[in-house]
């Protein structure tokens, strides 16, 4: 089982970010024992699992002052077993990063580190209003190594305001001088009520095209390939031995628990949502009560759930498991929709599985809609 916990806080906003997050750090304390007043309510969630890793994200988690940071970790220890955590990340910012800090979060059990690099172009970063350099990034990467601890992913996005497939590469090959273990690639999304999607509405910035964006995800695979990378997900590349496990959960529906404002959980069968404000989430943990609300997913609602986070991995989806959990009906409907794809070869069936292959993974969205319940 999967132990999540939301840390919202953010020193600035990065143009393309739609996640929840705050600048209001003069809530950090009272937010920390919100999350511990949580985990002693939601602790019957967990029943008899193991937790098996623990994951820090946000928001920027690197800017909670270490001795909070201890405040928390400890009290969770109070609250659960953590004996038994395998895999324990902390989501960094560069400019965050110091080998002392690093080796402080060494001491309280962190080992595996995920940086938000983004770019080592500082022309790019500017342009999307990151804090740090890339000298930075390298920097903190070294840091991070020299303090012990030496599982590291490494965030990169593509398709960034003015980025060439010259500057792309660039980024690429520092990634893999760098040497780290896993590299997340994401393709820049415009999302509604961001300051980049204003900033297109008003022609201040212009889209990457869709070619040039899918050229750069194959240099990017190509290059990852030769040096060593498993594509085991759609965004995400690890050396042997290094996938996320936490992240891993989420596309095999391993039931985790999510605390903290904008956390999610699920179960196996019911998702619970806390609210996305800081404000909220603290005020109704003061009354001593949760802060979630509860959805029940439908039959459909699974069944697209599992075609979608299946069929983003490199593992592909079952569909002897799928029949066995979602009737002959849909097995077959599932197979009628997915045979055009195979055709074209977007889709593989292989040993009853269905995976994307190389060529369909910058359509995957609309391959991935075509085969959901109608």
């Amino acid at each position: 089982m999967g132990l999540y916990l939301h840390i919202p806080y953010c020193k600035s906003k990065c143009i393309y970010c739609d996640f929840y997050s705050t600048p209001q750090v003069d809530t950090m304390e009272q937010y920390v024992h919100s999350l511990l007043c949580e985990a002693r309510l939601r602790k019957t969630e967990i029943g008899s699992e193991t937790i098996s890793t623990l994951y820090l994200g946000g928001g920027t988690p690197s800017v909670i002052p270490i001795k909070l940071l201890s405040t928390l970790i400890n009290g969770l220890s109070d609250i659960f077993d953590l004996n038994q955590v395998e895999e324990f990340t902390i989501e960094v910012n560069p400019d965050d990063v110091t080998r002392e800090y690093v080796e402080q979060l060494r001491q309280l059990g962190v080992n595996r580190v995920s940086m938000g690099v983004q770019s080592f172009n500082d022309g790019e970063l500017r342009a999307i209003n990151r804090r740090h350099s890339s000298q930075q990034a390298i920097d903190a990467v070294d840091a991070i190594k020299d303090a012990g601890i030496s599982n590291i992913s490494i965030d990169l996005i593509y398709g960034l305001p003015g980025q060439t497939l010259d500057t792309w590469q660039h980024n690429v090959e520092w990634a893999v001088a760098l040497d780290v273990q896993h590299i997340s690639a994401y393709n820049l999304s415009y999302e509604k009520g961001t300051r980049l999607w204003v900033m297109r509405e008003l022609g201040k910035v212009q889209e990457v095209s869709d070619d040039d964006c899918i050229a750069m995800h194959n240099m990017l695979a190509a290059s990852l390939k030769a040096a060593d990378y498993e594509h085991y997900e759609i965004s995400n590349f690890a050396r042997p031995g290094y996938r996320s496990r936490h992240n891993s959960s989420y596309w095999n529906f391993t039931p985790y628990l999510g605390l903290g404002a904008a956390a999610h959980s699920f179960d196996g069968t019911m998702r619970r949502y806390n609210p996305s404000s800081v404000k909220d989430y603290i005020e109704k943990l003061s009354n001593g009560t949760p802060a979630f609300t509860e959805e029940n997913l439908e039959w459909w609602e699974r069944h697209d759930e599992e075609v979608m986070l299946r069929l983003r991995t490199s593992d592909g989806l079952d569909t002897s498991s799928f029949r066995q959990h979602y009737g002959e009906k849909a097995y077959h409907i599932l197979l009628r929709k997915a045979q055009p794809f195979i055709e074209q070869d977007l889709l593989r069936q292989h040993n009853n599985t269905l995976i994307l292959t190389a060529a369909s993974v910058m359509m995957s969205d609309n391959i991935i809609r075509e085969l959901m319940w109608d």
